[in-house]
C-alpha cells in the first residue's frame, strides 16, 4: 500500500507511521511543517525497521500549492496514493468569551479546511478501492459530553466528521471509501495542552497503532462512517 499521513511529526501521526513503517510491503509518506522533526520520524522508522520505505515532505496541509506533493508521489509511488490519513490538526483551548474570530478561523483551517484541500490534491492519485481517514475527536462527536474552552476546536472537528458523511455519497461512484475516527483521550502533547494534569488511560503509541490497522482494513467494513474511539472520556 501506498500511503500518506499528514501531521506526521509528533503524537498521534507519528506513532501512526512508527507503525505503517514496520515490517511489511507498505510505502509511507510523512507530512508535516517542521523538517526537522520529521527527519527524526524517518530515522526512529528505519531502527526500527532498516528496510522502512519511508518518505517525508515538509508541508503545510494549508498551503494552495503542491510544494513537490504531486512530484513526490509520481516518484516514490508510481502516481498512486491508496490511503490518505488526514491526521494535521489545532487545539485551541479559550472560554467561549475569550475566542476571537481569529481563534475560530484557525481551528476551521486547520481541522476542517486542511483536510478539504488534501482529499481535492489527492483525489486523482486514489484509485478505486481507495481509503480516505479522517481524524476526528469525541469532542465533535454528537451527544458526547462536551468540556469547556474547547468550542472553536470540537465544532470543526464536527465539521470534519459531517463531510466525511458527504464525501462518502460523492464518491461512491469512484468506489473510493471514506470514514472518520472519532477520538477520545490519548496521552499526547494536545491532550496535556487541553486537560492539564490528566492522565489518559491509552498511550499515544496505543492509538496509532489502532489508527494505522483500521487505516488499512477499516474500509473493507465501513464507508462513511464516524466512528467513536474512547474508553473514557475526555
Amino acid at each position: 500500500m501506498n500511503i500518506i499521513v499528514t501531521g506526521a511529526s509528533r503524537g498521534l501521526g507519528y506513532e501512526t507511521v512508527l507503525r505503517l513503517s514496520g515490517p511489511g510491503e507498505h510505502r509511507v509518506l510523512a507530512l508535516a511543517r517542521s523538517g526537522e522533526k520529521l527527519s527524526r520520524l524517518q530515522q526512529a522508522c528505519r531502527s526500527l525497521n532498516p528496510q522502512a520505505a519511508i518518505s517525508v515532505l515538509e508541508f503545510d496541509v494549508l498551503s494552495e500549492e503542491h510544494q513537490g506533493l504531486g512530484g513526490l508521489i509520481e516518484q516514490e509511488f508510481g502516481g498512486t496514493v491508496h490511503i490518505l490519513v488526514n491526521n494535521a490538526g489545532q487545539m485551541i483551548n479559550k472560554p467561549f468569551e475569550n475566542l476571537d474570530d481569529a481563534d475560530f478561523e484557525a481551528a476551521w483551517r486547520s481541522n476542517f479546511l486542511g483536510p478539504v484541500r488534501m482529499i481535492r490534491r489527492l483525489l486523482s492519485y486514489l484509485p478505486e478501492g481507495g481509503h480516505i481517514l479522517n481524524i476526528g475527536s469525541m469532542g465533535g462527536f454528537q451527544g458526547s459530553a462536551k468540556f469547556p474552552g474547547l468550542a472553536a476546536y470540537s465544532a470543526s472537528k464536527a465539521a470534519l466528521h459531517n463531510l466525511t458523511e458527504c464525501l462518502a455519497e460523492e464518491l461512491k461512484s469512484r468506489d473510493i471509501r471514506i470514514n472518520c475516527l472519532a477520538l477520545g483521550s490519548a496521552q499526547t502533547e494536545m491532550l496535556a495542552q487541553a486537560f492539564p494534569g490528566y492522565q489518559s488511560p491509552v498511550s499515544a503509541t496505543e492509538m496509532g497503532a489502532f489508527i494505522a490497522d483500521f487505516a488499512l482494513s477499516g474500509h473493507r467494513f465501513f464507508n462513511g462512517k464516524v466512528l467513536p474511539v474512547a474508553v473514557t472520556t475526555p
